[in-house]
């Protein structure tokens, strides 16, 4: 029997294909529309291209945690081949799904490690990616959540917001506010570190907003991260359906960061929800030392 398991959430990005090739497994996050009193599941019975259909459609949408009966159906599976698991879920500060897996794992006696690192997408992934290394190094899945808790504050997103309506839907800015930075064309910039999405600035144009997400996120990674080589941080372009735009964006990160080899990924859907489409960010994790933990 193989012995660490990591499962985690698709509010990492990672889609069930890539979790079969990563060796991994992913828990589909649900979503609702409208009052069509259907539950959809990311990369099941959800696709991006119709999760971004519908929306522009107008549809009002929310997501949940996933319920409790489809986490402990997937850990029991697992466990049938593994003997323990590490689970890396969305940040406790963005979702109580974290808190609830806590919960369920005390039934477990040891066997399920609830992770939390609180991170989200691209920086979530990165936590995947480090709890597969450490598993394949030996460590027990305890060592692995104390490792990635350690270190959970270790990455930054910043979130330049292309339209202001859906902050407006969610209620994380007044109607009024949201009417005058239409009409100013401001284009918010939002930062994910830690447990909170939080306003960082705002912008006038998207030129001024691509550089202060530029500026913030090299200011992090050489205070905070240990400097522009690339043996110190994973960096992301990172967008919301707009591939074209994404690419060029990927570009210009490359450019200010020659240092690094720029990933290319898709905002999560549990963000764009909240965001709406047409956002572009910018994230870093720094990477672990595994000889030196």
């Amino acid at each position: 029997m193989a012995r660490v398991a990591v499962v985690t959430d698709s509010n990492s990005g990672i889609t069930q294909a890539d979790a079969k090739a990563l060796g991994c497994f992913v828990v589909p996050m649900p979503f609702m529309f409208g009052d069509d009193g259907t539950t959809y599941y990311e990369d099941i019975n959800l696709t991006r291209d119709e999760f971004f259909r519908r929306l522009a459609a107008d549809e009002s949408v929310l997501t949940s945690q996933p319920a409790p009966t489809e986490i402990l159906k997937l850990w029991d599976e697992v466990l049938k081949e593994y003997e323990q698991i590490v689970y890396i879920p969305m940040s406790s500060g963005l979702s109580g799904s974290c808190q609830s897996a806590m919960m369920l794992s005390s039934d477990y006696e040891g066997r399920v490690e609830v992770v939390n690192n609180q991170r989200i997408s691209v920086t979530q992934k990165a936590s995947v990616m480090d709890a597969l290394e450490l598993a394949k190094r030996g460590k027990s899945a305890q060592e692995i959540r104390n490792i990635l808790e350690r270190v959970k504050f270790d990455s930054s997103i910043y979130i330049m917001v292309d339209t202001l309506k859906y902050l407006k839907k969610g209620g994380r800015i007044t109607p009024a506010a949201a009417a005058i930075g239409t009409l100013l064309r401001i284009k918010p910039v939002l930062q994910i570190k830690g447990e909170r999405l939080d306003a960082f600035s705002k912008a006038r144009t998207a030129a001024q907003g691509k550089n202060t997400m530029l500026n913030a996120i090299r200011h992090d990674i050489e205070t905070l991260y240990g400097g522009t080589q690339a043996e110190t941080c994973f960096l992301y372009a990172v967008h919301a359906n707009i591939p074209e735009e994404g690419k060029l964006w990927m570009d210009e990160v490359q450019a200010a960061f020659p240092n690094f080899k720029v990933e290319e990924a898709n905002l999560s859907l549990s963000i764009c929800c909240h965001i709406g489409p047409g956002a572009l960010a910018v994230a870093c994790s720094k990477k672990l030392d595994y000889d030196n933990l």
